[in-house]
């Protein structure tokens, strides 16, 4: 929200209730990101790929699902468990289980979603989507 002399701007509704209420819609690909568990980290890389990485420090990779529905333009991240219930002491740990399940829509379905990688290492799983091809910028001559 704008305070200040220096960012005054007038309007009908007056730019704070303008901000108000576009600050106050879900952008979803941003705050899936950064609300709750795991931590999300989604940028482009230099080849313009989209990658989306999870901190997933302690999962195991079978425990871990990726599902990718290009009709639906979503991906979905989960996991059940983290493998915890294989130790003989699993009943009386106290730590909790880290089950989780995000979704990520493409709602500007400019990613190839048929052609996702993912990669789990060290507790990192990397997804990398690259765009379609014809959402990919390109010149035209003039004639």
């Amino acid at each position: 929200m704008s305070t200040g002399i220096s960012n005054y701007r007038t309007s009908v509704l007056g730019w704070n209730v303008f901000d108000d209420i576009f600050n106050s819609m879900p952008n979803t690909w941003v705050q899936r990101t950064t609300e709750g568990y795991p931590v999300a980290d989604i940028y482009r890389d230099d080849s313009g790929n989209t990658v989306m990485e999870f901190a997933l420090a302690g999962f195991k990779k079978e425990n871990l699902h990726v599902e990718v529905l290009p009709e639906k333009m979503e991906i979905h991240v989960s996991s059940d468990s983290h493998g915890d219930e294989e130790t003989p002491n699993f009943k009386s740990r106290r730590i909790a289980r880290r089950a989780f399940h995000k979704t990520y829509v493409n709602y500007d379905n400019n990613l190839d979603l048929k052609s996702v990688k993912a990669e789990f290492k060290d507790g990192l799983l990397r997804l990398e989507v690259p765009p379609r091809p014809e959402a990919e910028p390109f010149r035209i001559g003039i004639k």
